[in-house]
């Protein structure tokens, strides 16, 4: 009748009410594993949803790709997730009766236990813990702070970064960001005036005669000594990706630590990332470096790349002795091809040349894959570069002489002979 008043939906309401619950609560667990996803994404989630409708898991699963996902290093963390998230069947079949999924792997299958990224488990319990009682949580924060403090962080410094969880990763952030890289002054060819050189400055001397008028005064100078070029050449390829990314955060440091400082991508293409990193703001540099990059995570031509740094860039950036860290593991797709020519001509074109690479943290690491015996006769040092200690340990490095190039070589050589 026209005087009734309108029917009830029914359990619709509460149903989409929860669908919007689940949604938002993924959205809010890829945010905390480290997505960058706001309000905007999970009211276009939603609507992607209603439009395309919940067919099958596939559906669900690239409908929600599509919204959440604008980078490949995103694709590994969502993709766990989701199979962790959404894995109760009749949460697919009946999405609209669903409740909130259960995200305990303990009755987990086999094919379900996979390794799962620790940022992301620590997401999962941190949203899991925060629906608790805000006090107890509280309660426990306090005593960590007060009592684990100090312990934390030296655990922190020899954690790889690798296994560092989201919390950590932030923490190491901010540590890297305080760090200061002392290197070693030389001597270059200019002279500046000194009391106690060797060498008369004649125009010093000249001008100091007109000032008084009478008797010439002597002044004297010494050579000049200058912090000399530092060029970075970081590997951003996949079998990289999970050290490069505080590996950007260190080179930001330095750029704006000190002047002359070069820094280079390279993974199928080189890519020249000075300007950006000058950028104060290290979120800002980094979101310029991301839009700039075009290969993360992808293959790595060690050897294409090189070739290119030395026909392009060589003869701007290693003049006045500079300083070259050659960060990689020496995976190359191409088998090393060209390498060892191209890393002989970088090797004599810079002062000194230090391969950082981070599997050389694994005793007994020998250098078996071409690309990395390619490089290894050609540096001047190799160290690890896995946690903060072995960045602490790079600056009391570039701080000191090191050994003379040509003892390097022998030892190095001796190395690979000994291994192969």
């Amino acid at each position: 009748m026209a005087g009734d008043p309108p029917r009830s939906a029914g359990p619709a309401e509460p149903q989409a009410s929860r669908l919007a619950d689940n949604l938002t609560y993924f959205a809010r667990t890829l945010r905390a594993a480290g997505l960058p996803i706001g309000p905007g994404r999970v009211i276009d989630a939603l609507k992607a949803v209603e439009a395309v409708g919940v067919g099958t898991r596939d559906d669900l699963y690239w409908t929600l790709h599509a919204v959440f996902v604008n980078r490949r290093e995103q694709q590994p963390i969502f993709d766990q997730a989701f199979h962790i998230f959404w894995r109760n069947p009749q949460l697919l079949q009946k999405m609209l009766m669903a409740m909130l999924p259960s995200i305990d792997a303990g009755g987990a299958t086999e094919e379900e236990r996979e390794p799962m990224l620790r940022r992301l488990a620590e997401a999962f319990s941190s949203e899991r813990d925060g629906a608790g009682d805000g006090r107890e949580s509280e309660e426990e924060e306090i005593e960590f702070d007060a009592a684990m403090t100090y312990s934390a962080r030296e655990l922190l410094q020899k954690t790889d970064f690798e296994s560092l969880s989201n919390a950590e990763i932030e923490a190491a952030k901010r540590m890297i960001a305080a760090m200061r890289l002392p290197i070693m002054t030389v001597r270059t060819r200019r002279y500046a005036t000194d009391r106690n050189g060797r060498r008369i400055d004649l125009r010093a001397t000249m001008r100091a005669q007109l000032r008084s008028g009478g008797a010439i005064p002597l002044r004297y100078r010494k050579p000049r000594r200058r912090h000399p070029p530092l060029v970075v050449l970081c590997d951003i390829s996949g079998s990289m990706s999970r050290y490069s990314r505080l590996l950007l955060h260190f080179m930001h440091a330095i750029t704006n630590d000190r002047d002359r400082v070069h820094s280079f991508l390279f993974g199928t293409r080189l890519t020249n990332i000075t300007r950006h990193l000058r950028q104060r703001d290290v979120d800002l540099a980094l979101a310029r470096v991301a839009t700039k990059v075009e290969d993360w995570s992808g293959g790595t031509r060690i050897g294409a790349c090189l070739a290119e740094f030395n026909a392009h860039w060589s003869r701007r950036v290693l003049g006045q002795g500079a300083v070259v860290l050659l960060i990689t593991d020496g995976l190359d797709r191409e088998g090393g091809e060209g390498l060892d020519r191209e890393m002989e001509r970088l090797h004599k074109s810079c002062r000194r040349l230090i391969w950082l690479n981070p599997l050389l943290r694994f005793e007994g690491y020998e250098p078996k894959a071409q690309g990395a015996r390619a490089i290894l006769p050609h540096v001047d040092d190799f160290r690890t570069v896995h946690n903060l200690d072995s960045l602490d340990a790079l600056g009391r490095v570039l701080s000191s002489p090191g050994q003379r190039r040509l003892e390097a070589q022998r030892s190095y050589r001796a190395v690979i002979a000994g291994r192969g």
